[in-house]
């Protein structure tokens, strides 16, 4: 029976254009919407797995202010059943102002009969570009850490229950086993996140979800400030108009070898 935690953060919606909020803090999602990043998508969905695979209990953890609420009844809708709050402005987060919030309710709930065998986190942050909560996380709780994964297993291997991680490395895929309890980032592509159903939405909403405070004063995330690059320039070419033009339209497919003499 493995009891996994999946932290998960409402990110401004990337598909469409970025922009920046006007003290160039944060990316401003006004415009584009907010959702989980993918990363985060396919931890949950892993989470899922894996505790329904052993009998235990998925339970889904995020820092933010109330609107972040509707990014935990999005992961209760696929099959988490419980769910943390810490109710905090997450710009004013670092990384190690989350790591140690995650890793205090990791040892609170443990306190209470809680404990969570595997912490799952996506690869990095979708906002911020942060990769170093999941590695602060497993020095905070002593456990150790695979990131950047793809696949999650938790199995018995020679009576001892392990987390099998799984993904691509720069010289081919690569499998690692390590004992629980541990920490894992998980990348996108490896798996398929379901879309919540109706009933699901609906049993969503009926959760109680579980509010703290942070255990402490945040350091902030000592960011100076974002910008972005200059817009890529278009370059335009005429070729011709009319019947003139077809043979510079012939010279240019030969060139970009859609056409050979």
């Amino acid at each position: 029976m493995a009891s996994v935690l999946v932290c998960v953060k409402r990110v401004p919606d990337s598909s469409s254009e970025i922009v920046l909020t006007d003290d160039g803090q944060a990316v401003d999602g006004r415009f584009a919407g907010f959702t989980m990043s993918q990363h985060e998508q396919c931890a949950v969905e892993l989470a899922v797995q894996a505790a329904s695979a052993t009998g235990g209990e998925a339970t889904v953890l995020t820092l933010g202010d109330a609107d972040a609420l509707e990014q935990v009844r999005a992961a209760l809708a696929v099959g988490c059943t419980a769910a943390t709050h810490v109710v905090a402005d997450s710009q004013q987060l670092g990384p190690a102002d989350v790591a140690r919030e995650i890793a205090a309710v990791v040892r609170d709930h443990e306190a209470a009969g809680r404990p969570h065998d595997l912490v799952l986190l996506g690869h990095d942050a979708a906002d911020t570009g942060d990769f170093q909560v999941g590695i602060r996380l497993a020095y905070e709780l002593g456990r150790p850490v695979v990131n950047g994964v793809t696949r999650v297993v938790v199995e018995e291997v020679d009576g001892q229950t392990v987390v099998t991680a799984s993904g691509d490395g720069p010289d081919g895929h690569e499998t690692y086993r390590v004992p629980l309890p541990a920490v894992v980032t998980v990348l996108e592509g490896g798996i398929e996140p379901r879309y919540p159903t109706v009933p699901g939405r609906m049993k969503a909403k009926k959760v109680p979800v579980e509010e703290r405070e942070l255990s402490g004063a945040p350091a902030g995330p000592a960011r100076v400030r974002w910008s972005l690059p200059p817009a890529a320039p278009s370059d335009v070419h005429v070729l011709g108009k009319g019947p003139e033009a077809a043979p510079a339209v012939v010279d240019l497919l030969e060139q970009l070898g859609v056409l050979a003499r």
